[in-house]
């Protein structure tokens, strides 16, 4: 019998090479703090269901990570994302949609989003983390940004930078769809 792979050094190279605290893994992943230091030291053989919150938060394959890592490979030096393989978010009442613009290895450092909303749409976040700021640039149609701290309209052209880390909404405030494009940098 073989042995098996060993994994902790994999996950720590992959969660260092995505600038991720093990906080940050653990509230990405579900697994506590203290089980991902515990992994990486090789003192714990994680579950199957632990392995997988770890691969889908460092968005690697099970495979990879089994085999000793991922194959940092490119075969063409612009990577090209096609529409219908850029993922997408949207309200359950269609209301808004968010495009998701960034690179997964970036989740959670910084993101960025193509963003629209219907006339009278409405995007309201709970608080994200402490630090966090929010860039709009609104590109058509007038948005409003409200924040627990006060409230800002944005013509067309106009960027708003705010904190994130407290309860926000963007709204489509005339009448008209609007589309922006919303930047996230945490702390």
């Amino acid at each position: 019998m073989s042995d098996a792979p060993d994994i902790g050094p994999v996950i720590q190279r992959e969660r260092k090479a995505r600038h991720l605290t093990l906080e940050r893994l653990a509230a990405l992943s579900g697994v506590s703090r203290s089980m991902l230091s515990q992994i990486e030291r090789g003192e714990s053989n994680p579950t199957f269901a632990v392995l997988w919150g770890l691969t889908q938060a460092l968005k690697i394959d099970l495979g990879d990570l089994i085999a000793g890592g991922v194959a940092h490979r490119q075969t063409n030096p612009v990577d090209v994302v096609t529409v219908p393989l850029t993922p997408e978010i949207k309200s359950p009442d269609g209301s808004w949609r968010l495009r998701i613009l960034s690179p997964p290895a970036m989740a959670g450092r910084v993101e960025w989003y193509e963003m629209e909303l219907s006339a009278g749409g409405v995007l309201a976040s709970a608080p994200h983390a402490a630090g966090t700021f929010e860039h709009l640039t609104a590109q058509t149609g007038s948005l409003r940004v409200k924040t627990t701290l006060g409230a800002q309209i944005l013509a067309p052209g106009e960027t708003a930078r705010y904190r994130a880390d407290v309860e926000h909404e963007i709204a489509a405030v005339d009448g008209k769809p609007a589309k922006a494009l919303l930047v996230v940098v945490y702390e």
